[in-house]
């Protein structure tokens, strides 16, 4: 079997979120991307990560594409010194989360190779850093201004699980209307086909009928 493996760099060609957080010097980056991952191929990203730096990979097989298609792939995550960090087979989704302990371009990889007809529609969330407080609360006084920024804390909080549930909500979403959209085409199809049969018997009860009278026809001296 041939199988084409595509390899991507998200640094530079994936649909990129750029969040201006800062950890101790070191930018916090956020990738959401969703793609199709074909019938008999592989997706490869690439990701340039420091030592020490935490990270995690959550991704959901959103739909597949084809009728009948199952929604899982296979997932397998890559150091840079070629040891494997992360490996499964047929997963419908999954978070991982390690901390590197060397510099360097780690490599994720979705595989469909298992499947001969089925593309899927995949969703993965790359988050690399862990976010600072906005603001540093060590030896300040409960000033009104201390109170402002808990405030700000507090909403930007808020919004984070705001734009977490909406994001799992439009994956449920998606997965719920192509599931509908499934069941319609196969009980659209049972259906004529259906109608398809009972045409077909009732044009060979005409027939049949017919040949009855033609025979008696025929018999007579």
């Amino acid at each position: 079997m041939f199988v084409n493996v595509s390899v991507i760099d998200i640094t530079s060609t994936c649909r990129t979120q750029w969040n201006s957080f800062v950890l101790g010097g070191m930018p916090l980056f956020g990738t959401e991307l969703t793609f199709e991952l074909p019938d008999s191929e592989k997706q490869c990203f690439f990701e340039q990560i420091e030592k020490g730096v935490q990270s995690t990979i959550e991704f959901q097989v959103i739909t597949g594409v084809i009728t009948g298609g199952q929604y899982d792939v296979d997932m397998e995550l890559t150091a840079p010194n070629g040891q494997t960090l992360y490996k499964d087979v047929k997963k419908q989704y999954d978070s991982f989360t390690w901390t590197p302990d060397q510099t360097g371009v780690y490599k994720f990889c979705f595989s469909n190779e298992f499947s001969t007809f089925s593309h899927k529609v995949v969703y993965f969330d790359f988050q690399v850093g862990e976010e600072k407080p906005l603001f540093d609360q060590e030896n300040k006084q409960a000033t009104a201004m201390t109170m402002m920024e808990n405030s700000a804390v507090n909403i930007h909080e808020d919004l984070k699980s705001v734009l977490d549930y909406q994001t799992h909500h439009k994956l449920r979403e998606a997965q719920g209307r192509s599931f509908a959209e499934d069941l319609n085409d196969r009980v659209f199809y049972w259906s004529l086909g259906q109608s398809i049969i009972i045409l077909m018997i009732g044009v060979g009860q005409v027939l049949i009928l017919r040949s009855f009278f033609t025979d008696k026809r025929g018999s007579k001296p």
